[in-house]
């Protein structure tokens, strides 16, 4: 007489054997899954099996009935839902494939491979987790829960598109997988594409219109293309019914700020900092107002957050920079700087910078960007005026710069537009990978037509910044210095204007600041010295290849005779000159940088030689500039 336990393993052997014949002889499994079903009864693997079989050999009809069967007898079986999800959808079934794929995903966390995946991507170990769920989709290539998975895991990689190709193919076979819908909205605004990151959220609003999630997630691409009104009505609203999110009240105050209502900005990091005072990023977020001060007991709280040896890293280095800006406020300078310097050693830390990269596509952009180059590309790219690009080190009076344009009736200032960034990353992937310098292959490669659709294509990308209708608009990302060949091929009527400042003074700001991406240069004053010596070298070439091409504003001729260098702006601009120009100050627009309260003031001389209290610690940074520290504000090269 046979025993429960010889049953259960003849039983378990008999379906092993039926899984097997499913890749080679269906026919015979659906035989096999049947004879398991008369000796055993009502069996949910053996139905799931029998299912399978049907589908393989054509049979759909009995395949569907099969496969509902089985969901009815196990619900909780994740793999009999995505059989019925992918019969339904290969039948044309779209709404009951859509269903049937959201149970699957609500079962899927079952699934023991989907859970050993899963374990991997929570500890971080991301090839073992890659590894694991691309031999799931290779296996299963219609599991939208693993493709979710794989692409969380290449949006932490930074494979941006690889992310959205997922999580669109994901919502294509289960438009119902809100989660799925809310991560791809998520990567879109990552990617800069928050049109469609909007699109997104609405069709998730539209089914949970009062879902905090989805709501946060529309303030912060609202804020993103500069809607800041109906941005602050959502935070205010979330806040109202959820009043303990510190990292809602963060944001909110960040929008607050940016929309120049200070005082309630730093009430609200205030209340972030009452929910949670070991909240680095509340206290970095209060020091980065520049115009805040700290009080007595805010130093005190601050260093008793530091003295917590199980701090993580993230909140110690905002402290860090939070402490140093602090300290430095009340003069004592030899701790401020040590706070900075740990802060920075902490980021730095995080980071895969190399300064050597840096001056290797230096050196490539002046071997391809040539007087030649230039030369035969003559008459390339979009007409348009329209944009004046502020570019040069972070830190250098960017701001200053864009708040004089901005206050002009022709010019509307707009923010650190990604654009030009986000295409130099579409050339990369027009070449092989594998190249050193792959987008300026591909920028040298494209004929006048190609070249005057990316110029009319960063026209079109841009508009949705654009409130006002000026003629003019500033893209003020500093980093373009590095694109100024491109800006020419693709727009070559926009203005350039380098916005320079004292090395020293310049470099310093960088350490002190933690910015909130990239920027990855500026948390080492070694680093700091190479980064600016390279950008110094870059442009003292575009000025010899394009004379002319370039304007730049010196931040200390700025300070000094304030008049006379904003003539010279707009001259270049071909802008008349308009009074409310030198009041800037006046002008109320959202301003998202650091510099965002000091550019509600007027100009003062306070900022120009603040470095010099540092100046016994900043021997590193002297060295790495080298012959650029002497020459300035000429170039040496």
């Amino acid at each position: 007489m046979n025993t429960v336990s010889e049953t259960t393993a003849s039983l378990d052997v008999a379906l092993a054997h039926t899984s097997r014949l499913l890749g080679t002889d269906p026919a015979l499994a659906a035989e096999q899954a049947n004879e398991i079903l008369r000796v055993v009864g009502a069996h949910p693997t053996a139905t799931l099996l029998l299912g399978l079989a049907l589908d393989r050999t054509g049979r759909a009809d009995e395949a569907l009935v099969a496969l509902k069967r089985a969901v009815s007898l196990d619900p909780a079986q994740p793999g009999a839902w995505l059989a019925l999800a992918d019969h339904l959808a290969a039948t044309g079934d779209a709404a009951g494939a859509d269903d049937a794929y959201v149970r699957y995903v609500a079962r899927a966390n079952r699934d023991p491979a989907l859970m050993q995946a899963g374990a991997a991507l929570a500890a971080n170990r991301l090839p073992e987790a890659e590894s694991l769920l691309r031999a799931r989709l290779e296996r299963l290539p219609t599991d939208v829960a693993a493709m979710r998975m794989l692409a969380e895991l290449a949006a932490r990689l930074g494979r941006s598109e690889d992310a959205e190709h997922l999580l669109a193919r994901a919502l294509e076979l289960a438009p119902g997988f809100h989660a799925a819908r809310q991560h791809y909205a998520l990567v879109l605004y990552r990617g800069n594409k928050p049109t469609e990151a909007l699109a997104e959220v609405d069709t998730l609003l539209r089914l949970d219109p009062n879902n905090p999630g989805y709501r946060n997630l529309k303030a912060v691409v609202l804020c993103r293309i500069g809607d800041f009104a109906p941005a602050l009505e959502i935070y205010a609203d979330i806040l109202r019914q959820h009043p303990g999110q510190t990292k809602i009240w963060m944001s909110y105050g960040h929008a607050l700020k940016t929309a120049g209502r200070q005082d309630d900005a730093i009430a609200a990091y205030r209340r972030c900092i009452a929910l949670d005072a070991s909240f680095g990023e509340a206290w970095w977020s209060l020091a980065n107002l520049k115009t805040f001060r700290f009080e007595a007991d805010d130093l005190a709280l601050m260093r008793r957050q530091l003295a917590n040896e199980s701090l993580a890293v993230e909140h110690r280095l905002h402290l860090g920079f939070a402490l140093g800006k602090a300290l430095e406020d009340t003069e004592a300078f030899a701790e401020s700087f040590a706070h900075y310097d740990k802060g920075n050693a902490l980021r730095r830390g995080q980071l895969m910078y190399t300064p050597e990269d840096n001056t290797s596509r230096v050196r490539k952009i002046k071997r391809s960007y040539t007087r030649e180059f230039f030369a035969e590309r003559a008459g390339s790219g979009c007409q348009a005026a329209d944009p004046i690009f502020i570019v040069g080190m972070p830190r250098a009076g960017s701001t200053l710069i864009e708040q004089i344009l901005s206050s002009h009736s022709a010019v509307e200032g707009t923010m650190e537009l990604p654009e030009i960034i986000s295409m130099t990353r579409d050339l990369r992937r027009q070449v092989d990978a594998g190249q050193a310098h792959p987008y300026h292959d591909a920028l040298a490669a494209l004929d006048g037509d190609a070249l005057r659709a990316l110029g009319e294509h960063y026209l079109e990308r841009t508009r949705i910044h654009r409130k006002t209708g000026a003629p003019r608009f500033i893209d003020k990302m500093p980093n373009n210095f590095a694109h100024i060949g491109l800006i020419q091929l693709v727009l070559p009527n926009a203005k350039i204007i380098d916005a320079r400042r004292h090395p020293l003074a310049c470099c310093f700001s960088n350490f002190k600041q933690h910015f909130a991406r990239g920027q990855a240069f500026s948390y080492g004053l070694d680093d700091l010295g190479r980064y600016y010596a390279d950008y110094v070298e870059l442009m003292a070439h575009f000025d010899a290849v394009l004379p002319g091409r370039v304007h730049r504003v010196v931040y200390e001729r700025m300070v000094e005779d304030t008049e006379a260098e904003v003539r010279r702006l707009l001259d270049y601009c071909g802008l008349p000159f308009e009074e409310q120009c030198l009041r800037f100050y006046e002008n109320d627009r959202p301003v998202r940088t650091a510099s965002s309260e000091q550019v509600r003031r007027p100009i003062y001389r306070d900022g120009v030689d603040q470095w010099r209290h540092y100046e016994p610690w900043l021997e590193p940074l002297k060295a790495a500039l080298g012959p650029v520290l002497e020459a300035y504000p000429e170039a040496p090269f």
